[in-house]
């Protein structure tokens, strides 16, 4: 039986591939016959997420490049030209925080470091706007193709501490809608923009936050835990349902959304 998703030999690409969101969204469009490139300044490490597809039956390919680097964006633009002549989807996963961009509980605006706050505008901001600059030149050409953005449930809602990266996420909502304007009537119905706007998730770049080393809740992951109505932290799983829509033509009416996956955590209040 065919998935209703029809998702089958389309050609996606997934900037932070070989990260925990991303490397998820690479297997699980995998599964539905995508064809998956994933992109990493880690070659080992996009390799590695590639081997995993193939050993479950699926297509990979694995490109090395910094999403903050046009000239290696485009050199990847070229080698999916060459190799596989259209790109139907591309996901800006890659992204992150760095701690001198947050405020601790001890500190003041005042402490915040401008080069760590630099880099997490870059790597949000720039490393979303710039991979949606070049590759969807070919959507252009092609009149057809698929944009989806990550966003934040720090981006609806400013969250206290993670002032750099809670202002970049909004900036992505904010792109996604442009983009998503700019495409459509520019180069018609066919080129969609949306964002994903995950909830609390436990990565590396959070745990400590979220949690004690023996695996309890610290102070600042109870609170959202209290402010989540479903009781829990997401897992990358959680995200699957609402990437596989906004990948199909399920929702080929559907651009400039953003579409939370966040255990209700933007709807409750005190």
């Amino acid at each position: 039986m065919d998935s209703i998703f029809n998702l089958k030999g389309k050609i996606a690409l997934i900037t932070g591939g070989a990260g925990v969101l991303g490397s998820n969204f690479a297997k699980v469009l995998a599964q539905q016959g995508v064809i998956t490139g994933i992109v990493s300044q880690s070659i080992e490490k996009a390799n590695a997420v590639v081997a995993a597809i193939e050993s479950n039956g699926g297509k990979a390919f694995a490109i090395q490049a910094n999403v903050l680097n046009k000239e290696e964006l485009e050199k990847a633009k070229d080698f999916i030209v060459e190799n596989y002549s259209r790109l139907d989807i591309l996901i800006n996963a890659a992204g992150g925080n760095m701690p001198g961009a947050t405020i601790s509980s001890d500190q003041a605006i005042y402490d915040l470091q401008t080069e760590d706050l630099q880099k997490v505008i870059d790597l949000n901001i720039i490393g979303t706007m710039l991979p949606s600059q070049v590759f969807s030149e070919l959507f252009a050409r092609q009149k057809q193709g698929n944009i989806i953005n990550i966003s934040s449930a720090a981006a609806q809602r400013p969250l206290t501490r993670v002032v750099g990266y809670a202002a970049s996420k909004a900036a992505i909502d904010n792109f996604t809608q442009w983009m998503a304007v700019e495409l459509a009537t520019k180069y018609g119905e066919g080129i969609r923009v949306n964002a994903i706007s995950p909830g609390f998730f436990i990565g590396e770049q959070n745990r400590a936050l979220l949690l004690t080393p023996e695996g309890k809740l610290t102070p600042r992951g109870e609170k959202i835990i209290e402010r989540t109505p479903m009781g829990r932290f997401g897992t990358p799983e959680d995200v699957n349902g609402a990437l596989l829509y906004l990948c199909s033509d399920l929702s080929k009416f559907v651009t400039g959304t953003i579409l939370k996956v966040d255990g209700g955590f933007a709807a409750a209040s005190i």
